[in-house]
């Protein structure tokens, strides 16, 4: 079954390379052949792209740090496939998808199809100072890690290869259609909906899509009743750090050029981020009496996703109060709505992403400053509009990767197991799965359910407070 969902996949990425490139392509390359590269824009944009590469290893490290000890291989793992998987359908029809020429306010036609049309010249609708191809692949970038950003609501019981299906059809039917509705010029775009770097396309997408696939798969064996506690908690600080490092090309970069607004965004990315992690364990230290190195590393992560949306909007101040506010109100998710409604979201993909993104759209509408950036005026700044707006593209996100991720896994659910057997679970996914320890100490014997510690130290673990 899977062989033949596998080569479903490749006769329609075949069928779509097969679909020529028509005048628009000829006439959008030949609009931009005029224009003037500016090579210290393309080096920003070049190096903004790297960066945010730079972040899918990081997201791997942070939640590998923070599965069991004989998971952290396949939770890795989660994040390298879609830096390749994601990557080649970016270039055989995602990016056309997501930015070529308009179709109906819904989606870009085929017109760049295996990028043709997409060459060394600037672009006439994108970065009209950087070769189109700089611009691509500083989206590709964006695609890579908002597909492994998902990884960490099903993490220890998704079968690797269920995951892969799900990347590339989620990534084609969610991420690109609403990448273009934002960014493309389609019908968010058009009513007004200010989302700098991602908030509904990046965080809301992943965040929300992970709590639905997480529901469908089911909870982790154990669940509740046995210890499932960070093993690395070095590696998840190694991890937010390259994040943190990383997102300054992921909202500083989506300026498109090195410019002032470029400056701005990078400021408030880092203040957001700094008084997010001062919230989120100020929160948990008045909860739980201790302030916890998790808390400070997924505060800071929190900070980074609530800004990203208004990162080109906002001054330092409003930027401050995003991150206190994301802090304390993902702080709050992780620790309280998890156990109420009783989903097991591994690593809080949800909680982070999902609430943090939502809390940075809306932000974004009450905080938007126009001494910052000319097209983006909030409630603060006299246009109560914005909001509304920003709800409406909220909604419009939460709908899409709800509906869209559900039906997509009942699809893959026809064909394959979603989710790894319990003897597979038990044993662990990384040798399962891939075949391998991630520490060779384990060799000799199955790790755990807590952990891969021994089972006397293991009972003597608590959990940190998140």
């Amino acid at each position: 079954m899977l062989n033949r969902l596998l080569g479903t996949v490749l006769m329609a990425v075949v069928l779509i390379m097969a679909v020529p490139a028509f005048a628009r392509a000829e006439e959008a390359a030949g609009a931009a052949a005029g224009a003037a590269v500016d090579t210290g824009d393309m080096a920003f944009i070049l190096i903004s792209a790297a960066l945010v590469m730079l972040m899918t290893p990081g997201l791997a490290l942070f939640y590998g740090g923070m599965s069991r000890t004989k998971h952290v291989l396949s939770t890795i793992m989660y994040s390298l496939i879609a830096l390749g998987a994601v990557s080649v359908q970016w270039v055989m029809f995602g990016y056309s998808l997501s930015f070529g020429p308009d179709v109906g306010c819904l989606l870009g036609s085929l017109d760049w199809v295996g990028l043709r049309g997409v060459g060394l010249k600037p672009s006439d609708s994108y970065a009209t100072t950087v070769p189109h191809q700089a611009f691509m692949v500083f989206q590709m970038m964006f695609a890579v890690i908002t597909a492994a950003l998902i990884s960490g609501a099903v993490a220890e019981r998704m079968r690797f290869s269920a995951f892969l299906a799900f990347n590339l059809f989620w990534t084609t039917f969610i991420y690109d259609p609403v990448a273009h509705w934002v960014w493309g010029g389609g019908w968010l775009a058009q009513i007004g909906a200010l989302d700098f770097a991602g908030g509904t396309v990046v965080h809301i997408l992943s965040g929300v899509s992970g709590l639905v696939a997480c529901i469908v798969i089911g909870k982790r064996k154990g669940y509740g009743t046995e210890p499932m506690i960070p093993h690395n908690l070095p590696m998840t600080v190694a991890g937010a750090a390259l994040l943190w490092f990383g997102w300054f090309g992921f909202n500083a970069g989506s300026a498109l050029m090195a410019d002032g607004i470029a400056v701005s965004a990078f400021v408030v990315t880092h203040v957001a981020t700094a008084s997010a992690l001062v919230s989120w364990i100020t929160v948990e230290w008045i909860r739980h009496g201790k302030p916890t190195v998790l808390g400070a590393a997924s505060g800071a992560v929190a900070g980074l996703v609530a800004i990203t949306p208004a990162s080109g909007f906002v001054d330092p101040i409003a930027a401050i109060i995003i991150g206190l506010v994301a802090g304390a109100v993902c702080c709050l998710a992780v620790s309280s709505l998890k156990r109420k409604l009783g989903y097991d979201d591994s690593l809080d993909a949800f909680g982070v992403h999902g609430i943090g993104g939502t809390w940075g759209a809306l932000a974004t509408g009450i905080f938007a400053n126009p001494a910052v950036n000319e097209l983006g005026a909030g409630l603060l700044y006299g246009n109560a509009n914005q909001v509304v707006i920003q709800l409406i593209s909220i909604v419009a996100s939460w709908a899409v990767a709800a509906l869209g991720t559900l039906a997509i896994l009942k699809l893959i659910g026809l064909a394959i197991s979603l989710r790894a057997s319990d003897e597979e679970e038990e044993a662990g996914l990384d040798i399962s799965q891939h075949g391998e320890y991630a520490y060779t100490g384990l060799a000799s014997g199955t790790p755990s359910s807590a952990g891969g510690l021994p089972a006397a130290q293991a009972s003597t673990v608590v959990k940190p407070a998140l």
